[in-house]
């Protein structure tokens, strides 16, 4: 049989799981900005290959915009009026994180983002709470008859839909605070010897003073988490499915989870078998620049182009902030691409032009691109990684220190607080990057690193989706952990047992001795009185 005849006759195979002339219906639990794209990524791969998708929206959605061109449907349900000040509330929240943690200690830090997650988890509790109340939605979806839903790990409820409607779920995460869902709900192994915990900008070679912090990091969201944000999730879970449950217990029941990392950015730790990574799905080949764009790229001759962009979340910075940012820019042979929303610097120079909104990854891609400046999004560091560029990192908030951290453990980034820089900081850390071959040879290492997998992140990502609808779940992956309580996870039960027979044996051999002892001195009192 010819190897053309054995593929024809493996996809047809393949084709055959759904039955003739069908595919699969998925239901989305999203989570908006970056997390969207990624997702989104995954959603338009699954639309061409005929699946039904179905993206459940809030009407005060922020970032996911109904394209009328895309095949993807979305089912927008109603939330309270009083939740449309949560544009207001998220701005305010980025503010604080970006101008006023800096200035604080860690522990401070940790307190203002508890904070802000217990207001957030507040708010997607009434959100959840309103959509699986909503008794004509959850009858609309119970009768279009879903084969699995994929959700966010990050935004709860979507386990709760998915329970609801009784069938499987996928998670698609990147990280929880102190990997407490991955470790609770998932029972992926954390150890903390040499695991850095999730924001603690710790890396996998951790001295002994940096293990005692990492352990107590554990500690604090492992208190946090059970005692504070899961508790109120536990008893909503129970009032709605009307029998005592809990969050980790239903999020446990996920078929995967799909990580949105590698080992190219992440350090090597356990995994299980229904845990993939597949970080960078969303990255792809550079495409042709706009006309205008090119030709100013063009015109840096040999030295080539500058990229720089805080993000999506963050338009634009203080005057004060911008300003230092564009005189160090000013001081460089470089021509600057620089994603900007807001009042032009006052010492913008001529080799800077400024965009609202910039191609990204085809910049990223583009020959001429030297180095890339960034706040150090999960997105944006994998299309570096992905076309082999190095990084100045000025991380802003949440995981994006820990992003920078890790690229700069792996020598393909210079790290710079975004509040305390001065211009000749930035220009120092430019030019190192850009003339120091070192970190384009580490940047182009992990480059060929992503680049040789036998299988692709995306194709990966949508391979155990449609196999989860295939095969109605993934549970011959599930460790048996799951059925464990806490002390028979860690064996304490089998270490009191064990501990107690030794007690047991040494206070027998204890008696013996001492019942033996006894006995010889009886006998030596009784030789003597003779």
């Amino acid at each position: 049989m010819s190897m053309k005849l054995t593929a024809i006759l493996l996809l047809l195979q393949l084709s055959s799981y759904f039955g003739s002339g069908s595919c699969g219906k998925v239901l989305v639990w999203p989570m908006e900005y970056s997390h969207w794209i990624n997702l989104k990524t995954i959603l338009d791969v699954l639309v061409q290959k005929g699946h039904e998708v179905t993206v459940l929206r809030s009407s005060d959605s922020m970032s996911l915009v109904v394209e009328k061109e895309s095949a993807i449907k979305f089912e927008t349900y109603p939330t309270s009026p009083c939740r449309d000040d949560s544009k207001y509330i998220f701005a305010d929240v980025l503010r604080k994180l970006i101008y006023e943690q800096p200035k604080e200690s860690t522990w401070t830090y940790f307190s203002i983002l508890q904070e802000i997650m217990w207001v957030r988890s507040t708010s997607m509790e009434i959100t959840c709470k309103e959509l699986v109340l909503n008794k004509e939605l959850m009858s609309k979806l119970q009768e279009a008859s879903f084969d699995v839903l994929l959700a966010d790990a990050f935004t709860p409820c979507g386990e709760l839909i998915a329970e609801l409607l009784h069938i499987p779920f996928v998670y698609t995460h990147r990280s929880f605070p102190g990997y407490t869902y991955e470790k609770y709900s998932g029972k992926l192994p954390f150890p903390p010897s040499y695991v850095p915990v999730a924001l603690s900008e710790l890396t996998d070679q951790m001295t002994f003073t940096e293990r005692v912090k990492n352990m107590i990091y554990v500690l604090y969201f492992d208190f946090w988490f059970q005692a504070f944000n899961e508790k109120k999730w536990n008893q909503f879970y129970s009032e709605v499915l009307g029998r005592p449950t809990t969050l980790s217990e239903i999020m446990g029941k996920a078929e995967m989870w799909l990580i949105r990392t590698y080992w190219d950015l992440e350090f090597p730790r356990p995994s299980l078998p229904n845990f993939d990574f597949v970080g960078g799905l969303h990255c792809k080949p550079a495409k042709p620049l706009p006309k205008e764009m090119e030709d100013f790229v063009q015109s840096s001759g040999e030295h080539g182009v500058v990229l720089f962009s805080l993000g999506s979340m963050v338009g634009n910075v203080t005057e004060e902030r911008a300003n230092v940012i564009a005189s160090a820019l000013a001081q460089i042979p470089q021509k600057v691409i620089w994603r900007f929303d807001g009042k032009k610097p006052d010492t913008l120079g001529p080799n800077t032009q400024l965009y609202k909104w910039i191609p990204q990854n085809d910049l990223l891609g583009h020959p001429k691109t030297k180095v890339f400046v960034t706040h150090g999004g999960t997105n944006g560091i994998y299309e570096a990684i992905y076309h082999g560029v190095p990084m100045v990192g000025i991380p802003l908030f949440y995981d994006q220190a820990d992003n920078i951290v890790h690229m700069k453990a792996k020598g393909a980034a210079i790290r710079l607080d975004f509040i305390t820089m001065t211009r000749t900081d930035l220009l120092n850390a430019l030019e190192t990057v850009i003339d120091d071959p070192f970190y384009k040879e580490n940047a182009m290492r992990l480059s060929r690193i992503h680049h040789d997998q036998p299988v692709k992140p995306l194709d990966r990502a949508v391979f155990w989706i449609e196999f989860v609808m295939r095969h109605g779940g993934a549970k011959h992956l599930r460790v048996a952990a799951h059925d464990l309580s806490w002390f028979q996870y860690h064996s304490l039960d089998v270490i009191g047992f064990l501990l107690a027979c030794v007690a047991t044996v040494i206070f027998i051999i204890t008696k013996c001795c001492l019942f033996c002892y006894q006995k010889l001195a009886k006998t030596g009192k009784k030789k003597k009185r003779e």
